[in-house]
């Protein structure tokens, strides 16, 4: 698992400065056109990111000054103030082809609050845990905050995940990829999306020594805090002193936070609903991905689906494509 003292945002710092790909510069450029100067961060991550390619919907998180300054509409704005993140949805033209990303709008203060663990929501903790590419920084500090705020969402997993691994005679025995294969599957149970355990599983597969570092690094941090006592055997084993009543209370409180989290998620997701941009061009490209036929629509079909769209809906039907 590695020896010496990383520090954590030292380790988050040179994995969010990898070179970007150029379709995810590509995307992160038409955003940023689109809400102006208030972006100062945009973060690339997801299945896209592990697996080196731009087919299909890239998955950013844009990290604005300010929700007012990144809408023209004041509903959209309000919106992803009451509950954040707003996602929205953008193609741009690359190559001859369409790029395509679906991204979360957040302020720089809401990201930092969702990635210390402030509140039910363990999204932004559990998805900046992960390998992830800072694709802009409009500046020094907006760097200096992202990568800040990506270590922390590491921390917050590791503490808050921790203590759901099992104790032996008041001892608590962690091995990176148990620990990771359970916290996910748990974080992933807190919200709507359904997730095969091996696809989850993977997702630690996919690059055991960045997970290995980041564990080692943050148990050392939290330890240091007083948050449990760490012990490191020289063949690279890791044990930490459990009290028995605090585990028991931390996973009590994550079998509360469970179901109060997926209230918040059914919330989130009526909201998208409304605010979601251009679900339209989504929806058809999502059709055609899968169906393998394309889509026709008029303009008007496409200002007005529900109005206009019915023709396609019934031919989609009658040929199978919806069931």
């Amino acid at each position: 698992m590695g020896g010496g003292s990383e520090a954590l945002e030292g380790i988050v710092a040179a994995e969010l400065a990898r070179p970007a790909p150029t379709p995810a510069v590509v995307l992160a450029d038409a955003i940023r056109r689109r809400h102006g100067e208030t972006v100062a961060a945009v973060l690339f991550y997801g299945s896209c990111l592990r697996k080196g390619t731009a087919e299909g919907v890239l998955d950013f998180y844009v990290l604005v000054d300010s929700y007012g300054d990144a809408y023209a509409s004041r509903w959209l704005a309000r919106a992803n103030a009451w509950l954040p993140p707003n996602v929205l949805y953008l193609e741009a033209p690359h190559a001859g082809g369409t790029l395509r990303v679906k991204y979360a709008v957040v302020s720089r203060e809401d990201f930092a609050k969702c990635a210390a663990g402030r509140g039910l929501d363990a999204r932004i903790w559990a998805r900046f845990s992960q390998p992830a590419l800072l694709v802009f920084a409009r500046d020094d500090a907006a760097r200096r905050d992202a990568v800040s705020a990506v270590a922390q969402a590491i921390r917050t997993f590791v503490g808050r995940l921790q203590p759901l691994l099992p104790a032996t005679h008041g001892v608590q025995r962690v091995a990176p990829a148990e620990l990771w294969r359970t916290g996910l599957r748990e974080t992933y149970r807190a919200e709507l999306r359904s997730e095969a355990a091996a696809s989850i599983d993977a997702l630690y597969a996919s690059d055991p020594a960045r997970y290995d570092r980041v564990t080692v690094a943050a148990l050392r941090e939290l330890s240091a805090r007083g948050q449990f006592d760490l012990h490191e055997a020289e063949g690279g084993g890791l044990t930490i002193d459990s009290d028995g009543a605090e585990l028991r209370r931390a996973r009590r409180a994550w079998r509360l936070r469970r179901p109060l989290a997926k209230v918040l998620a059914v919330l989130g997701l009526l909201k998208t609903a409304a605010t979601f941009d251009d679900w339209v061009s989504y929806v058809v490209w999502k059709l055609e991905r899968h169906s393998g036929q394309e889509i026709e629509l008029t303009e008007r079909q496409r200002r007005h689906p529900l109005v206009y769209g019915w023709p396609v809906i019934f031919r989609l039907l009658r040929e199978r494509v919806l069931r």
